[in-house]
């Protein structure tokens, strides 16, 4: 999304969020909690850190939002449920899918790299696989839980 289109949606998206992050116990893990669902909704290639930080403007404070993702306490699994609960109300699911998805990497410094086959390829390669659990109906469907998978090698 664009900042423009950001800020079209900007109450609708900091009232889901309040809804999302209710469970954290510091009022700054609720404010940059969201600050990073916008982050990861802005245009860009690359959802690190410090390229998500310099698309937010005043409020991509790189530090802020490292902290946040890396060293402050919270549970995703609270997170994630309070998702699928959100997703299972607005989409009313027929099924459940269980897919798997290959991110290619040059690189072995990324956890759970591997060589290994992966459908986003077709073939054997230095990748990532990703384990999700999506809800779905013949309208709409959502992850609502995933994992990297762990091959035998790590």
């Amino acid at each position: 999304m664009t900042p423009d289109e950001i800020a079209v949606v900007r109450g609708e998206l900091e009232t889901f969020a309040a809804e999302v992050f209710e469970p954290f116990a510091r009022k700054d893990q609720r404010r940059w909690g969201q600050v990073y669902l916008r982050g990861l909704l802005t245009d860009g290639q690359r959802k690190s850190v410090e390229p998500m930080a310099a698309r937010l403007g005043e409020d991509g404070n790189r530090q802020a939002l490292a902290n946040f993702i890396t060293t402050s306490p919270w549970d995703p699994a609270h997170i994630r449920a309070q998702l699928a609960w959100r997703m299972e109300e607005a989409i009313g699911p027929d099924a459940l899918v269980v897919d798997d998805t290959g991110f290619l990497k040059d690189g072995t410094a990324s956890a759970c790299v591997s060589r290994q086959y992966t459908g986003t390829a077709g073939k054997v390669t230095n990748c990532q696989v990703g384990v999700s659990l999506h809800l779905a109906s013949d309208h709409a469907s959502a992850a609502v839980n995933w994992r990297l998978f762990l091959p035998q090698t790590w």
